[in-house]
């Protein structure tokens, strides 16, 4: 064998074993957090985590039910979703479709600047800003609910949203703009009957991956929806979600107790939901794809 051929062969190794290591790793986690999970799973059973409390501690008897967190973890994606919907979609189809170059420039790194914003930072905004003013609007006790953390979790998604959303506006083609103006249809008429349902499979995954945003994050929610273990569908009420669960509680519980292996089956929980919401974007976007 030449030495050219070993050499490409020599740099197709490294270059696969380069792309393959995202792989590996998420191989790795989900081994990693199987392995506490099936301990768990023997005991005392995967059955105590469909209590409807999550009472990790107690003298009397030990509650792991992980409902409460899946609820409040629900409430605040679903409602968080819904704020950022609009606001991303819309952002988007203006920078797209009507910004002028000049606005382009400006609006584009304001909006990666928003998502380069540490969570932690978006928390004391939410805890300061939000919550006093969900507190004296919808006179409530505290304002340290899940409409709090809903907003403040909106105002991280919206940025992914409309970053993809454009990309999907902007990779339809010229032509089937031209066609719908040359037939007489106004510029709004183009956009809503013509360019945004061709970018509506990229849309689509780009609120899948905003979703996927939000059911992940941890230290804002943490901070701003109260951390009540409550099943409700109220939005005015506190909730806590799994991330804020195993950020809060982690820390504090003794090593390979029934408290620790359950705060894995909730990672698990977590991290399968979150695979999940991730896979079945890629395939929309991948089977959508504009050419």
């Amino acid at each position: 064998m030449s030495a050219k051929l070993l050499k490409d062969k020599a740099v197709r190794l490294i270059l696969t074993a380069a792309g393959s290591t995202s792989i590996f790793i998420v191989l790795f986690i989900f081994l990693f957090l199987g392995k506490e999970t099936f301990q768990f799973a023997l005991h005392p059973g995967l059955g105590r985590l469909l209590a409807e409390r999550w009472t990790p501690v107690s003298f009397q008897a030990q509650v792991f039910g992980i409902l409460p967190l899946i609820t409040g973890s629900l409430l605040v994606t679903v409602l968080a979703t819904l704020f950022a919907l609009p606001f991303g979609v819309l952002g988007a189809i203006y920078i797209s479709e009507v910004a002028r170059q000049t606005e382009k420039e400006i609006l584009k790194p304001f909006i990666e600047l928003l998502a380069g914003i540490p969570s932690v930072v978006l928390g004391f905004f939410g805890l300061v800003v939000l919550a006093p003013l969900v507190k004296e609007t919808f006179h409530l006790e505290t304002g340290l609910t899940a409409l709090t953390g809903a907003m403040l979790l909106a105002l991280m998604a919206v940025p992914t949203i409309i970053s993809i959303s454009e990309d999907a506006l902007r990779s339809v083609p010229v032509s089937y703009k031209e066609v719908s103006l040359a037939m007489g249809a106004s510029r709004l008429q183009t956009i809503c009957r013509i360019t945004v349902p061709a970018a509506l499979p990229g849309i689509i995954s780009a609120v899948m991956l905003g979703m996927g945003r939000v059911i992940g994050e941890t230290m804002a929610v943490m901070m701003v929806t109260g951390n009540s273990p409550i099943i409700t569908a109220n939005p005015m009420q506190s909730v806590r979600t799994m991330t804020a669960t195993i950020a809060a509680e982690m820390g504090e519980v003794p090593f390979g107790s029934d408290h620790y292996r359950a705060l894995f089956c909730v990672g698990f929980v977590l991290l399968l939901a979150t695979f999940i919401l991730n896979v079945v974007a890629q395939r929309v976007l991948k089977k959508y794809r504009l050419s």
